[in-house]
């Protein structure tokens, strides 16, 4: 057999099938086969062979064949081995599966045959054609969404494909995605997972998708169509200019801890695909808080992470990718590593070098918080623009210099070593937490539908409610809400750096004060198109061709002293005393820009004013074309009166000379 191909998965050749599996520690290994209606036509032994591969080509089998694996070897948990034969195992390499994920006690049980319970992998050939690709421009509008969420209850969107990636593709998506401006849509995972086993006593099911088993089959109730549908979508969606981001989970699989079932990594080689305690192997370490974490320092799994991205990459032409996790990644044995070879093998590779890389970039193990430590150009979820920009509009005291810093790309926290540029990408809300709205709504969480006592999710979210506790008849405090959120997504597309926006965030969706709605796959996460708010939808599209129409939000160097002047009210600088001042309710800022259309060189200014009445701004004079208003919170064009709780917009066109 041919060592060219020294690598496990599947190849389709005129001849047949060759299939390959990566197992250290088994002694024998077979590959099942079995027919579409599920019953099993051959099992066969596999050569084990250099690299520890097993290996064996199927003459005859073709796209379309469905299988899976058998490994022999010792069944000794205190040690960290768990194999057993009478698990059917999926390939990790699989890139389609024929039934989704589920769960059932008995996958836990040694002895038990499982071939009835576990999906099978399918044999699916490479697209022969390179895939389109579409950049995300630098300072580039993220809409953070998941597929069944977003499309469930789309009553524009035939109802066979609603809830499906399919769904992605539609003109009434797209249009919707056009009108806010959104560069990219960065898609919550697709890829095949499987419910945490303390729902299905509860009733609930996994709604958001981060519990995979395997890295690279679409979940068939997402994507039926498998990796033909993603690619499909991601074309419509090149061909209105939007990037595509794959949310993906490689810190940890849906096998869990010692409780778990026996799927595919763990019955092929435990020891070689999970982190274990050095001084008992029967102990998973959990950095993940989800039972076991992936060995993401081991050779074969840095090689089968990135083999997943280039399949991603070449098969469906995803521009780019949001790590969960991220700093296990960059995990070893000796703690998170800046220079992990697995992050290098990332950002080097030929296929992927091109595309965004974003990293969640914290986990729960041990220095586990590594803001700002990825290595460029990885972008990075920046949780302390979001607290502070959520403090700042609650009131909180001495929070007018964490503004300005987030405003401005947080430099003291992405300027490290010879860096100019900012990594951030900016946020007010996310999956995980509040949805915009609920931060001006509810002061406190309400996780009781989630089955734990209302013991889940984040205890301090720097929200308020605006006087009544969730959701209220109250014309007074709609209205205050309603202003609340403007100014909170005006104040984000000020920032530099790449922004984002959580899903149905732009038309006011609740989801009634849950801050951990993982396991709520309901109308509670399926954004109710008929209840957005049409006028904030605008808003959003507004504020993103403000953003697009400037060069200052898209540019991501840090600035300097010619770039930004930061104002009181009355015009005049801000002094130390300014900054210091612990109830700074208004800041005035002026940048140096240009409009993108014209290349003009143009002043904006942005006007903050948090407080609880009318607050007048002077803008500095210059003997130009004077001040124009971009949005209609204010009155005036030098003096300015800024309503309570909003934020305004002015540009001032410079003269060129000659």
């Amino acid at each position: 057999m041919s060592d060219a191909i020294a690598k496990p998965g599947v190849r389709v050749l005129d001849r047949g099938v060759e299939f390959s599996v990566y197992s250290e520690n088994a002694t024998g290994m077979e590959l099942c086969l079995f027919d579409v209606d599920g019953r099993e036509t051959a099992h066969l032994p596999m050569s084990h062979e250099r690299g520890n591969l097993f290996r064996l080509l199927v003459d005859a089998a073709k796209p379309g064949q469905r299988y899976g694996y058998r490994a022999f070897g010792r069944w000794d948990p205190m040690n960290g081995h768990w194999f057993d034969s009478a698990k059917l195992l999926v390939d990790p390499y699989a890139r389609q599966i024929d039934s989704p994920y589920s769960f059932d006690p008995q996958l836990a049980e040694y002895g038990f045959d499982t071939a009835a319970l576990v999906p099978k992998s399918v044999v699916v050939a490479d697209v022969g054609d390179e895939p389109s690709h579409v950049d995300l421009p630098a300072g580039g509008f993220i809409y953070e969404a998941g597929v069944k969420s977003l499309t469930r209850l789309n009553r524009h969107i035939p109802e066979h494909i609603r809830g499906t990636v399919a769904a992605l593709g539609h003109p009434a998506l797209i249009q919707h995605l056009q009108k806010i401006g959104a560069d990219a849509i960065e898609l919550m995972p697709v890829t095949a997972w499987i419910d945490e086993r303390h729902l299905h006593q509860l009733g609930l099911t996994n709604a958001w998708g981060y519990n995979p088993v395997t890295f690279m089959a679409p979940d068939p109730r997402l994507c039926p169509g498998g990796i033909g549908e993603l690619r499909s979508v991601v074309e419509a969606l090149h061909d209105a200019g939007i990037a595509v981001i794959l949310d993906l989970v490689f810190n940890h699989t849906g096998e869990s801890d010692q409780f778990g079932g026996s799927l595919s990594f763990r019955g092929l080689d435990n020891s070689t695909y999970y982190r274990l305690a050095n001084d008992d192997a029967s102990v998973f370490i959990n950095d993940t808080g989800c039972g076991n974490t992936v060995a993401c320092d081991h050779p074969m799994v840095r090689q089968y992470i990135v083999d997943s991205l280039r399949f991603f990459v070449t098969q469906a032409g995803v521009d780019g990718f949001r790590f969960d996790l991220a700093p296990i990644l960059g995990r070893t044995r000796a703690g998170f590593d800046t220079h992990a070879e697995t992050l290098k093998a990332i950002l080097t590779d030929p296929v992927l070098k091109d595309r965004t890389m974003i990293a969640e970039p914290w986990d729960i193990g041990p220095g586990g918080y590594q803001l700002g430590q990825f290595p460029p150009p990885f972008l990075e979820w920046n949780d302390r623009a979001r607290d502070d920009l959520r403090r700042f509009w609650r009131g909180d005291d001495y929070m007018t210099g964490r503004l300005a810093d987030a405003l401005s790309g947080s430099s003291h926290i992405f300027s490290v070593g010879e860096q100019h540029v900012t990594r951030s990408v900016n946020f007010i809300a996310a999956h995980d937490g509040f949805p915009l709205h609920d931060v001006t709504a509810y002061v406190h969480k309400h996780n009781g539908p989630n089955g734990e006592n209302n013991r889940d999710g984040h205890e301090e979210n720097y929200s308020w409610n605006n006087g009544v506790e969730g959701e209220t008849d109250n014309r007074v405090v709609l209205e205050r809400r309603r202003q609340d959120i403007r100014a909170l997504l005006a104040t984000l597309f000020a920032s530099r750096g790449a922004i984002m926006l959580k899903a149905g965030d732009e038309g006011g969706i609740t989801q009634y004060g849950n801050n951990n709605a993982y396991c709520q796959d309901n109308e509670t996460t399926w954004i109710d198109w008929d209840a957005m708010d049409e006028a904030l939808i605008a808003y959003t599209g507004e504020l993103s061709a403000l953003r697009r129409q400037f060069s200052v939000f898209s540019e991501t160097t840090f600035f300097t002293e010619d770039d930004v002047s930061w104002l009181r009210p009355d015009g005049s600088v801000m002094t130390v005393e300014d900054w210091e001042a612990p109830g700074c309710d208004c800041l005035s800022i002026v940048f140096s820009t240009v409009e993108r259309e014209s290349g003009d060189p143009t002043r904006l200014a942005v006007l903050m004013n948090r407080g609880q009445s009318e607050t007048v701004f002077r803008l500095p004079e210059r003997d130009d074309h004077g001040w124009h208003s971009l949005t209609g919170e204010s009155r005036g064009t030098v003096e300015i009166a800024l309503a309570p709780r909003s934020v305004s917009f002015y540009a001032e066109k410079l003269s060129t000379g000659g």
